[in-house]
């Protein structure tokens, strides 16, 4: 059976949020004015740049809107970038097109222009289903402000990803076991459930170094990673990726293009891309300040900070870092040639023998015992 390909994708990012929530690592930004007509001419203006510089114009098999909150972006500039994306590119049958929204950003007016902008999927970052946790998290909407707006994201788009966090300070199984059903019930068939992680620079980092917040216990988080993956499976939604489930067919094709080490371009203020040209792996960031960012575009046509060429033992570490996130895993000798990255087989076996990943027909996969050490599993194989 041939090896899946893993597309082409295009990444837009608006940086701008309501406000910021406490653990949220991204690059977005509040500001209480935004000129949109400044941002949307130069991303296109960027997007345009790249696209010069590319050997290969292969059509996109998947665009995908992030931020920030891309919901407060006008449909009209969501249609603009979406039409120059396809006239630089063209797009593949069955393009997929995401725009992640916030609950407390949308209406139907809203989501219709998207709609007829060309968007076809829509994430909702509904993050927890009890009230107390969404104003611990520092979300402004409710949970049935959440609810309504999943409902209307349903009537509008045909596919709707709904993403929550999990492992929250003191919460408990049958508290997570609630708010999962509720989710369930929803009826969505794409879920993005992610444990709550205290990321350096954040202040739920903060808070918790000087003891102000305490992590979840090991063990509990633990049985709730579990009992979700029963529970998803028992509903026909099973773990594409760590923290990704999905009805069969219904895989964020964007996403499968980064965990199968794909093309993808990144354009906005804080994207990354990662781009084959010439036969060469480049990777790309952009500045993350949007006025900075606005400046360079300005001044030169693009707000790269960042144009490296990587190697082929950094491609080959990449490539296994992200393949080995998907229940699908990836061809070890496949990963091997291509990019001249030999795994350790001592430690291969050693993995293998403590139940932690399986190596058959070629397909290297880490267990359900091992997508719980999933990072430690990690190591092992890269060291």
């Amino acid at each position: 059976m041939a090896e899946p390909g893993p597309g082409r994708g295009l990444y837009v990012h608006w940086p701008f949020c309501l406000s910021k929530c406490p653990y949220c690592d991204f690059n977005s930004h509040v500001r209480t004015k935004i000129d949109a007509r400044s941002y949307v001419d130069a991303l296109i203006r960027e997007l345009r740049s790249v696209a010069a510089r590319l050997s290969d114009r292969s059509p996109l098999d998947s665009v995908f809107f992030g931020g920030g909150t891309p919901s407060l972006m006008p449909g009209q500039i969501v249609g603009e970038i979406i039409a120059q994306a396809h006239a630089l590119f063209g797009f593949a049958d069955g393009i997929e097109i995401t725009l992640e929204a916030n609950p407390t950003s949308t209406d139907a007016g809203r989501f219709r222009d998207y709609r007829a902008a060309g968007v076809n999927r829509a994430s909702l970052g509904v993050q927890a289903l009890n009230d107390t946790d969404l104003r611990a998290l520092g979300r402004l909407h409710t949970v049935d402000e959440a609810l309504r707006a999943v409902e209307l994201a349903q009537s509008v788009f045909p596919r709707v990803s709904f993403d929550l966090i999990y492992a929250r300070p003191n919460q408990t199984s049958a508290q997570w076991t609630s708010e999962l059903e509720r989710a369930l019930q929803q009826g969505c068939t794409h879920y993005s459930l992610y444990q709550l992680t205290f990321e350096e620079g954040t202040p739920f980092h903060a808070a918790l170094s000087r003891g102000a917040m305490k992590e979840l216990d090991v063990e509990t988080a633990a049985s709730i990673y579990e009992l979700t993956q029963d529970r998803m499976n028992a509903a026909g939604l099973p773990a594409y990726e760590i923290s990704n489930h999905a009805a069969p067919g219904d895989e964020s094709r964007h996403n499968l293009v980064y965990w199968r080490y794909g093309d993808y371009l990144g354009v906005g203020p804080g994207a990354h891309g990662r781009l084959t040209i010439d036969g060469q792996r480049i990777a790309t960031e952009t500045e993350r300040s949007p006025e900075a960012w606005l400046k360079l575009v300005a001044g030169r046509s693009d707000g790269f900070t960042k144009w490296e060429i990587i190697n082929q033992e950094q491609q080959g570490t990449e490539a296994l870092l992200m393949g080995m996130r998907l229940s699908e895993g990836l061809h070890l000798e496949s990963i091997e040639e291509k990019f001249a990255r030999k795994i350790s087989r001592t430690r291969l076996s050693a993995l293998q023998s403590q139940g932690f990943v399986t190596l058959q027909a070629g397909r290297l996969r880490a267990t359900a015992r091992g997508r719980l050490v999933l990072n430690s599993v990690l190591k092992e194989l890269v060291s």
